[in-house]
């Protein structure tokens, strides 16, 4: 199965997700993604905005990319 891509993110891609009985997805940094967001005239918060609706939450079946989050300090459950 073709891995799903965003067009126009490859330079955010930072790799593959291998996941058991499941094809393997493309993984994309989160904050190089809101980042190329900004650069399209878009502020912060409309860049959150955006990427929250239409990236994070455009569910396209198995193959839907994911979102790598470097910064570990904003999830609770890692305390």
């Amino acid at each position: 199965m073709a891995k799903m891509k965003m067009d126009g993110y490859d330079d955010c891609i930072v790799g593959l997700v291998e996941r058991f009985g499941q094809e393997p997805i493309l993984c994309y940094d989160k904050e190089k993604v809101l980042c190329k967001l900004e650069s399209q005239d878009m502020d912060r918060s409309e860049a959150e905005e955006f990427f929250y609706f239409n990236q994070m939450g455009a569910w396209m079946g198995d193959s839907t990319p994911c979102f790598l989050s470097k910064e570990l300090d904003n999830y609770e459950f890692l305390s």
